[in-house]
């Protein structure tokens, strides 16, 4: 096996050598190292040889050699996945878009701006400014995540409430096929003619095709932005709170929540100012002009009163407001100082059922005898429980991953989703089992069959082969719940 390897390995660098110059091939093991695993670093795989590829041409090439050779090949950006969507293939060529970092184009007038894959989230906001512009989406890790991979995932972000994801945020995708044929999706223009492929390649995580150019829409800086800070002494008030605002027709510009024990690691990390002895907190931030901003600041704050929160604070300048923000956009780092390793998962539920959930979550938790933090896109239901434990320890890790099935196993059982934005990777194969049916997944995959008919792109990830969920038909078990399959609802 290790001299079919080495074999293969030949050919494919070779054939690499050829379209690229040989900065832009790496192959040997301490060069490849860096590139074996993406945010979910529990799973590592070394691939065959990593492509650095600087142009968008450079990219069609890689891709016409890799499919002359039938070499499986996996997209990857700055590597902050957190469901393993950029783990390499073994037998086969890791495609970097880091290099690929150049704004093209900043048009104030259409508010507009257009650049290469790599180029980070924040860049793009900070290259608008000058223009009182900016890019909505602010996924957490927006200061290293790029755009390229924003699309792979359809990331969302703290403001994703009020002004979307990924895919709302986006009119046009260049780039190419497996066979390293151009391929453009969208327009600049309202609409474009034929089926909306835009919205089905945003959030395919690699599965179709890879984007080196990105055009996507800009805002204006809202006037004036105003962060209320809410406390609750019981989880499921504040989960109640969320169910109240929205119900009360208020769409906040923001609208996160955090737990007691994950306030108290960001609070010793950053020093936000949140309250300590809160059970949970929530984050609601208003925007727009001064009038409508005292305006909704006032709805906003009679709600929460009649929700039961026990202290409100109010920013009171832009600097406590962005300190406020801190304490969330941190929220990750700060786990990292409380815990050898955590497992960030991923899902969505409806909005009404988030007490619930924080019930269902702190109940799993004393059964699997693991530690959890949570942190929640409250406004769209998506959930962020952080899983404590130690990788060191095998035990534990066992217990954490099937933690995280129990929590998605859940999620799906209350009408959500396995996935809001970290994607499906490999970390979430067996619950695509649990909420789709054969007949769904293999619509799916003939969908991908239509693009990448030799299913050469990022093999093995988010869509299940049939066999897999055949091996697991009838009963999925853990220690905490037993879910029969049929008796979940088809989404």
């Amino acid at each position: 096996m290790n001299t079919q390897r080495t074999l293969r390995q030949r050919d494919v660098v070779a054939a690499l050598h050829r379209v690229l110059p040989a900065r832009s091939v790496l192959w040997h093991d301490e060069a490849v190292a860096p590139f074996e695993c993406d945010g979910l670093s529990a799973y590592r795989q070394r691939p065959l040889a990593v492509a650095m590829p600087e142009t968008h041409e450079e990219v069609g090439a890689v891709l016409k050699a890799c499919h002359a050779l039938q070499v499986p090949v996996v997209a990857r950006g700055a590597g902050t996945g957190l469901s393993g969507g950029a783990l390499p293939d073994a037998l086969g060529v890791t495609l970097s878009l880091a290099r690929l970092t150049s704004i093209v184009q900043i048009d104030p007038l259409a508010r507009t701006a257009i650049v290469q894959c790599g180029v980070r989230n924040l860049a793009i906001s900070e290259a608008a400014a000058p223009h009182g512009l900016y890019y909505a989406p602010d996924p957490s890790s927006q200061i290293a995540c790029t755009i390229g991979g924003n699309v792979a995932e359809n990331a969302g972000g703290v403001h994703c409430l009020k002004y979307g994801l990924t895919v709302h945020n986006v009119l046009r995708v260049r780039g190419y096929t497996i066979e390293g044929e151009l391929l453009e999706l969208g327009s600049e223009a309202l609409d474009c003619a034929g089926l909306d492929l835009l919205a089905a390649f945003i959030g395919s995580e690699g599965l179709l095709g890879v984007a080196t150019e990105v055009t996507v829409r800009l805002l204006p800086k809202p006037q004036v932005a105003c962060c209320l800070l809410a406390s609750f002494d019981e989880v499921g008030k504040a989960g109640d709170a969320v169910a109240a605002i929205i119900g009360a027709g208020l769409i906040p510009a923001g609208l996160e929540m955090m737990d007691g024990p994950m306030t108290v690691a960001v609070e010793d990390f950053v020093r936000a100012g949140y309250d300590l002895s809160a059970a949970a907190i929530l984050l609601v931030e208003s925007d727009g002009t001064q009038e409508e901003v005292d305006e909704e600041i006032a709805r906003l704050t009679a709600v929460l009163q009649c929700a039961g929160a026990t202290r409100i604070d109010c920013s009171q300048d832009e600097a406590q407001r962005l300190r406020f923000w801190s304490g969330r956009k941190n929220a990750f780092p700060a786990t990292g100082r409380i815990s050898p390793d955590y497992l960030c998962m991923d899902a969505s539920i409806p909005r009404r059922c988030l007490a619930e959930m924080l019930h269902a979550i702190g109940a799993m938790a004393i059964t699997h005898g693991l530690r959890c933090v949570n942190v929640f896109h409250a406004g769209d239901g998506n959930l962020h429980p952080l899983i404590l434990f130690d990788a060191n320890n095998p035990d534990q890790l066992k217990r954490a991953e099937a933690f995280g099935n129990d929590i998605l196993c859940m999620a799906v059982k209350l009408g959500g989703t396995i996935t809001g934005e970290h994607g499906v990777g490999v970390e979430k194969l067996d619950a695509m089992c649990v909420q789709f049916s054969d007949a769904e997944r293999a619509q799916m995959l003939a969908f991908k069959a239509a693009f990448d008919p030799t299913g050469l792109l990022n093999p093995g990830k988010a869509i299940p082969m049939l066999a897999r969920c055949g091996e697991l038909r009838g009963v999925v078990k853990s220690s905490a719940l037993t879910i029969a399959l049929r008796d979940l609802p088809r989404l």
